[in-house]
């Protein structure tokens, strides 16, 4: 696949050949080419306290299948209430990223989102390949999530809620506008409750290198012809 010139600030092994728990690399920036790299290939940072950054493609992947969704009872009723809230792309990434870094998170203490991941974002973001998708009730921001957009495949990093619901709103809101570019299933990279309630579910790693490879195949065909 085109890097667009891009160059990573670590060499990775190749998924199929990575250590315990998915690891295929330690250390290394997160600038956009180390970033770039790294999601091109279906790996993704995840910092661990104490030690040098980890870069991860875990035995299983999370993916929710559109064709798969299923909307709970409870979250039936949001679609009722939708036309009370406002939906955004790409307006408010640095207050998505600021709450998803401070969502409190049952069973963990403290976030993975680190001030040098919100810069990385950021910068990712500038670069193109960084989508925020917000839920707002009048001037409240009140829902959202964020994620990296490469190459055919989006790959969900966070969200936040700051409404009851405002999370749900905003990962079917992405949903929409991610089936309506042509776009089959999110990578959810594990499955927390939420993603869980909605259908998404665990697969193997090699399955999910196969789709990856697919998708951006697909991607590279309609790019073509634009």
């Amino acid at each position: 696949m085109p890097d667009q010139g891009f160059r990573s600030s670590i060499p990775f092994l190749e998924p199929e050949q990575a250590l315990a728990e998915g690891i295929v690399a330690v250390g290394g920036r997160l600038d956009v080419g180390t970033l770039y790299e790294a999601y091109r290939r279906g790996i993704f940072p995840w910092p661990q306290e104490g030690l040098p950054m980890l870069w991860f493609s875990p035995p299983e992947r999370g993916v929710l299948f559109f064709d798969e969704l299923h909307i709970p009872r409870r979250a039936k009723e949001l679609l009722k209430t939708k036309d009370l809230y406002r939906f955004t792309q790409n307006q408010a990434l640095p207050q998505v990223l600021e709450f998803c870094q401070k969502q409190p998170r049952p069973g963990q203490d403290g976030t993975w989102i680190l001030d040098e991941m919100i810069e990385a974002y950021q910068n990712f973001h500038q670069a193109g390949f960084v989508r925020s998708f917000e839920v707002w009730q009048g001037k409240e921001l009140v829902g959202g999530l964020y994620g990296v957009f490469l190459q055919g495949v989006f790959s969900g990093e966070s969200m936040f809620h700051r409404q009851t619901d405002g999370s749900k709103r905003a990962l079917l809101y992405a949903i929409e506008i991610l089936q309506n570019e042509g776009l089959h299933w999110i990578d959810t990279q594990m499955v927390t409750p939420v993603v869980g309630a909605f259908g998404g579910r665990l697969i193997p790693r090699a399955e999910y290198l196969k789709m990856l490879k697919d998708a951006q195949d697909q991607w590279r065909q309609r790019t073509a012809k634009v």
